[in-house]
């Protein structure tokens, strides 16, 4: 293989016409591309996504069948006792900071929501444990509501070997990306990314051969 690198500094930001390009190959490639968490409502989901940090879905997903049986609701999470609550989320890593970011998320939705997940962003992020990305991914994908672009970890790989964006942070990497994808394409973006982050572009040896869009990316590192 032949390892195609520019010059330092060559990465080009993608124009919204190459966005598009590589939107509509990767919704070509990707027709399944979705959340992979499992939830039958918008507070489970935010519980998954909490959950999630650090830990695939896979895992989380074995995790919640039990755990929401354990605690179906917010009065369930926040009446808790911390430490079976901890046992009950180990295997997903660091379950005392998620334990407690849980119980904590779980009493205010009690006592100021009234035991309901808000439905706006300004409010969603006042929760314990609960950032922009984790926001977005429950009103996107619960409750239909497009307020943002989740990014996590693939979407931020992703998107800057493609040059859909140029920053490691993410609220920078969401504010780019807003700006050349179309509104409408926010939800299923992350998804799409997602996908093709654990599927070929990934963080290590990704398979440059096999990428759909190799020839609209810019990466200094993608071997042909």
């Amino acid at each position: 293989m032949v390892t195609l690198r520019p010059a330092k500094g060559d990465i080009r930001t993608a124009t919204p016409a190459t966005a598009k390009k590589i939107l509509t190959i990767l919704e070509e490639t990707y027709p399944d591309a979705h959340v992979t968490l499992d939830f039958e409502n918008p507070f489970q989901l935010l519980i998954a996504t909490i959950l999630a940090a650090q830990c695939t879905d896979e895992r989380v997903n074995q995790v919640t069948k039990g755990l929401f049986e354990r605690y179906p609701t917010p009065k369930a999470f926040a009446e808790a006792d911390p430490v079976e609550l901890e046992e009950a989320i180990r295997s997903t890593g660091f379950y005392r900071n998620k334990a407690r970011s849980i119980i904590g998320c779980c009493k205010k939705l009690v006592e100021e929501f009234g035991g309901q997940v808000p439905q706006t962003m300004e409010e969603l992020i006042t929760l314990s444990g609960v950032w922009r990305k984790t926001a977005n991914i429950v009103l996107g994908n619960a409750l239909g509501i497009t307020a943002g672009i989740a990014v996590d970890t693939h979407v931020i790989r992703v998107a800057n070997r493609l040059g859909l964006a140029q920053s490691d942070k993410p609220d920078e990497i969401e504010q780019q990306l807003c700006r050349i994808i179309p509104k409408e394409k926010w939800i299923p973006l992350t998804h799409l990314l997602v996908f093709h982050g654990r599927r070929i572009c990934m963080a290590r040896k990704p398979d440059c051969p096999r990428c759909p869009v190799r020839h609209l990316c810019p990466w200094p590192d993608k071997t042909l």
